[in-house]
């Protein structure tokens, strides 16, 4: 009885693993894009620092504008104090002028100044109440004698010539008063020896003498 000897081609070569292929994408791998309520929370933010921005810039702009407005009220402030200042220079400076021509005046006319005072001896022959009444008119008065010193200047400037001066006790006998009412520096240094003497009861103003 033959058998058949069966016989099968085998591949003598070795097995090779099979070869398996896919497709790959090869570009990289995109973000996902989120939708839906992350984009609503993304615009409220940033409408919340957009305002917030707006808040700040106007906040800058009210400062700056407050800011510039004071100092442009301090520099009308300044200007218009320096602008009263000048006009108050320029009253003193017309008023010292006025008061210079007047000075001017007043010693071309005869007038002498003594330590800040303004004397007047005039040569017109009058009683002791017409002196005064013109000295008066004139918004003046008979001569106070304060101290020693302004009683050389007047004995110098009046010589051996008499001038009245602002002294009598015509409201009370023997009590002598000044023009404005005191009775200060009358001393006995101040009388020529033997006076006041009353003379025949009709002296009751003073005038000057040299000793």
């Amino acid at each position: 009885m033959k058998h058949k000897k069966e016989t099968e081609d085998f591949n003598t070569e070795d097995p090779r693993t099979p070869r398996h292929t896919e497709d790959f994408n090869t570009e990289e791998p995109r973000t996902p894009r989120h939708t839906g309520s992350d984009g609503v929370t993304i615009s409220r933010a940033a409408a919340v620092v957009f305002v917030l921005l707006c808040v700040l810039l106007m906040t800058a702009r009210i400062i700056l504008c407050a800011t510039f407005t004071q100092e442009r009220q301090q520099l009308k402030t300044k200007i218009t104090n320096l602008t009263e200042e000048r006009e108050q220079l320029l009253t003193k400076i017309i008023n010292l002028t006025q008061e210079r021509n007047d000075l001017q005046k007043l010693f071309a006319d005869g007038w002498k100044c003594h330590q800040s005072t303004l004397y007047f001896f005039s040569s017109e022959k009058k009683s002791w109440t017409e002196s005064r009444r013109y000295c008066r008119e004139r918004g003046t008065d008979l001569i106070i004698i304060n101290n020693r010193e302004e009683q050389d200047f007047v004995k110098n400037i009046c010589g051996s010539e008499h001038f009245w001066i602002g002294l009598t006790d015509v409201e009370e006998e023997g009590r002598w008063k000044w023009v404005d009412g005191s009775n200060s520096n009358i001393t006995s240094g101040f009388w020529k020896s033997g006076e006041p003497n009353d003379y025949q009861g009709k002296e009751d103003c003073a005038n000057t003498h040299l000793n």
